[in-house]
Formats: structure tokens, C-alpha cells, sequence
């Protein structure tokens, strides 16, 4: 691909790592018998972790305290946020759980808008979040919507984690390091709940394509997209997530939704795409000139 490549082509690439990300989670859901939830975190945060070390090869030295604590600190909330992921995962609807897990970063874009129309958009994504109750408690597990929820802000804290450390450390440098340290995190509840599974190499094989499906190839696109696109015209696109997640779980998983439940989705989307819309401009570069990582691709 050329840097002459044309953003609708670029546009196309995000949408392709969206498929990505929601066919990576549809394996992950396949692979729960045997592994369990907390044991697919591990096995993405470990993989993630390796192909990030190895693009990045980040240097140790040079980094003050407070640096290192971001770094720390990103990673914890990277365990978090993806083991809360999966649990919901376990218990609702893929199209669902990403749903209530957008719910984050648009609760914070509204609040860091700092305007009155921007919760307009709050307002209509808690209307969408109603629907989605609608389609029927039985449906909806609260002890996954709970999990769904806390995946939302743990979302949200990601996004000014990665902030922190983009600032600190150059390119990769910092997500690699927080991968690991993610991985690290995981590996003790992960090891526990997949037991002998990890021993077998047709599942590390699983989890390392639910690492690429679900981080490696998004994320790769997104930063080639994010050199051609504008950062509104990409954020509108990443609000599609939910839309994407529910189509992959209809096709690879067999989930069917209510059309309440797919109205309260379009509803969310509805809400994404106008906050994006309606925020005050601002530049999305990282240290060292580069674009900042995209909030998608470590999660779902």
C-alpha cells in the first residue's frame, strides 16, 4: 500500500480491522469451553504483548518514575479492561457487549466537551442503553451488563492512560511495555483458569489469532488510516463497532438480537457519531510527531 492510497480506501482498511477485531472475539467466545474467559485474556495480552516487543524493541533506560508508573499503571487497566471484556462476553451478546462497552469513551468525549449539546448525545445513547433493556432481561444478564459496564470505563480510562504514556514514551515504545506488564497482570488468574489447555498447541495457536485478529492487524491498519484520514472522519468509523460486533455475532455465533435490542444499538451508534461530530477540534498526534494509538484496537 502506498502513502498515495486514497482515504476511502484508507476508510476501507478501518472497516476491515473492525471485521478483524469482531471475528477475533467471535473465536474468543468459541474458545471459552476450554480456556475459560480470564485464560483468552491472558493468551491475547501475552501474544500482543510478544509482536509489540518485537516491532518496538523499546529501550528501558531513560524513563523517569512518574513515566514508569504510567506505564504501570496502562497496563493494569489493560488487564482490567479486557478481563471485564471477556466476562461480559461470556454472558451477553457479542453485538451488545461492545455496545454498553462504547458507553465509555462517549461518556468521556461528552464530558471533556464541555458543551450542552453534547449530552444530546448522552441523552440518546441512554435511550439506546433502554432499548437494549427492552429487548428482555432474560436476554440481557445484569451480572454481564455489570461486567459490560465496568469494560466501559475501564475504556475510558484507558484512553487517558495511553494519553499519559504516548507523552512519555516514543511510538510503541509505551503500549509495549504496558502490554506486557497487561500480561504479566493476567498471567497468574489466566493460568489458573485455562490449566492444562495451554499446554495444548491447537489452543496457543487460537489464542495467538485472537491476539492478531483482535489487536495486531487493527491497530496496523488504524495507524495507516490515521495518516490519511481526518480524526473526526476516523472516530465516526470506529463508532461502527457496535454494528460490526453484532453482525459478526449473528453470522459466526448464531446470536440472534430483538429489534429492540437493534434499534438500541443504532441508537448508541447514532449518539457516537454525533458526539464525534459535534466536539471541538483537536490534533491527534502522539510523541515524536506520530498519530496517537487508536482506542480500538486493544479491546473487543
Amino acid at each position: 500500500m502506498t502513502r498515495g492510497a486514497s482515504p476511502t480506501v484508507a476508510s476501507g482498511l478501518v472497516v476491515v480491522g473492525l471485521i478483524c477485531q469482531e471475528v477475533g472475539a467471535s473465536i474468543s467466545v468459541l474458545l471459552f469451553p476450554q480456556v475459560g474467559p480470564l485464560g483468552i485474556v491472558f493468551l491475547r495480552l501475552a501474544f500482543s504483548a510478544m509482536v509489540l516487543l518485537l516491532i518496538a524493541r523499546p529501550t528501558l533506560r531513560g524513563h523517569s518514575w512518574p513515566a514508569w508508573r504510567g506505564v504501570l499503571v496502562f497496563g493494569l487497566v489493560l488487564a482490567l479492561m479486557n478481563a471485564l471484556f471477556y466476562l461480559a462476553l461470556e454472558r451477553l451478546p457479542l453485538g451488545v457487549t461492545v455496545t454498553i462497552e462504547v458507553l465509555g469513551p462517549l461518556v468521556l468525549s461528552v464530558v471533556a466537551a464541555r458543551r450542552g449539546v453534547a449530552w444530546l448525545w448522552a441523552l440518546l445513547a441512554l435511550v439506546g442503553v433502554v432499548a437494549l433493556a427492552g429487548g428482555g432481561w432474560e436476554r440481557l444478564d445484569p451480572v454481564g451488563v455489570a461486567f459490560a459496564l465496568g469494560a466501559a470505563a475501564s475504556w475510558a480510562l484507558y484512553i487517558l492512560s495511553s494519553a499519559r504514556v504516548g507523552s512519555d514514551f516514543p511510538r510503541l515504545d509505551g503500549l509495549a511495555l504496558a502490554m506486557t506488564v497487561g500480561a504479566l497482570a493476567a498471567a497468574p488468574l489466566g493460568t489458573f483458569a485455562a490449566g492444562s489447555a495451554l499446554l495444548r498447541l491447537d489452543l496457543l495457536a487460537l489464542g495467538a489469532s485472537v491476539a492478531v485478529l483482535s489487536s495486531t492487524i487493527p491497530y496496523a491498519l488504524e495507524l495507516f488510516a490515521l495518516r490519511r484520514v481526518a480524526a473526526s472522519a476516523f472516530a465516526i468509523l470506529m463508532s461502527l463497532a457496535p454494528a460490526t460486533a453484532a453482525i459478526a455475532g449473528l453470522v459466526l455465533l448464531g446470536q440472534q438480537l430483538s429489534w429492540l435490542e437493534v434499534l438500541g444499538i443504532a441508537l448508541v451508534i447514532a449518539a457516537s457519531i454525533g458526539a464525534v461530530r459535534t466536539a471541538p477540534a483537536r490534533p491527534r498526534k502522539g510523541a515524536a510527531g506520530e498519530p496517537e494509538p487508536p482506542t480500538a484496537a486493544p479491546i473487543a
